[in-house]
């Protein structure tokens, strides 16, 4: 069997350490990026197949909205969960998103049993 390959974008590196350290232990192969330009950039490369996105949010140089955008023109077959810390989201990403047939929304701090469950949904 293949290993499934996961991209996670956040600009909070504690966040996606820890997220990387637990999905790697179920057996994902596990890539972070710390900007969604950067995140593009890898997977525009076509380098590495990316099989399911992980991204926050809120992000300096772009919103998971805009990632979530870019990655569905590119390939709607990627799933995307978003992450967020905040309870209420001003510039409504989470429901513009949802309407776009976004995966998953998932509260910070990521609960590591919620996050696997809905990894496998997608990946496995």
């Amino acid at each position: 069997m293949n290993k499934k390959n996961i991209l996670i974008v956040d600009d909070e590196l504690e966040i996606i350490e820890y997220v990387k350290k637990f999905l790697e232990e179920e057996g994902y192969n596990v890539i972070l990026e710390e900007t969604g330009k950067k995140a593009l950039n890898l997977l525009y490369s076509g380098k590495i197949d990316i099989d399911l996105v992980i991204t926050d949010i809120s992000m300096p140089d772009m919103d998971g909205y805009e990632l979530y955008k870019r990655i569905m023109m590119y390939d709607s077959d990627i799933p995307v969960i978003m992450m967020t810390g905040f309870g209420y989201d001003p510039n409504h990403a989470v429901v513009k998103s949802k309407k776009e047939g976004l995966a998953e929304v998932i509260f910070k701090p990521v609960p590591k049993k919620r996050l696997i469950e809905l990894v496998k949904k997608y990946l496995d």
